[in-house]
């Protein structure tokens, strides 16, 4: 019967357990945006695959229903995992929209959104003071070096922009 069970282990969020001395999971930080996500199914993957691509928790219900053979409804954000599953090469996200709005809340998490792309991370902080983050991932996976406001980096801030833009566009994210 295990060979004929699906088995999808993961989590809704990740958690910073004191990196840059917080505790919380609502930032846009690799430590709380990072799952861990395992799928088990001998009958359709091959054991041991490994997935570099941005997944993301939107992925797992069309995941599950095109494994149940039920067809995944157009109007659903998520795309299926299966086809990264069994070692096929699609055309994958490059790019995704982060969101926090809760204000005021207990947590005190100022309000903010970006856009991660494979190699980048932009970030704005909206209320009043404005802030922005960007970030390689490449040259620094901690994210230890803002490069907002370093005009060697104006290109890029550019691009990331016009790619928030564009994904909350895309998501419906006006406010």
């Amino acid at each position: 019967q295990l060979d004929d069970t699906v088995v999808l282990h993961t989590s809704d969020h990740g958690f910073f357990l004191g990196e840059w001395r917080m505790y919380d999971k609502r930032f846009m930080h690799e430590p709380s945006i990072r799952l861990p996500t395992l799928l088990r199914y001998p009958r359709a993957f091959q054991a041991g695959r490994v997935v570099n691509e941005m997944i993301l928790d939107v992925d797992i219900a069309p995941t599950l229903l095109e494994l149940a053979g039920v067809e995944v409804p157009s109007q659903m954000q998520g795309r299926s995992l299966v086809p990264l599953a069994k070692g096929q090469n699609p055309d994958w996200r490059k790019e995704w929209l982060y969101h926090y709005y809760e204000w005021p809340e207990a947590n005190h998490v100022r309000p903010h959104r970006g856009v991660r792309t494979e190699r980048y991370k932009f970030i704005h902080y909206y209320l009043s003071p404005e802030e922005f983050e960007l970030y390689d991932l490449e040259a620094d996976p901690g994210e230890l070096h803002n490069l907002y406001g370093d005009a060697r980096h104006a290109s890029l801030l550019r691009d990331m922009q016009e790619r928030l833009s564009r994904v909350r566009a895309q998501m419906g994210d006006t406010a």
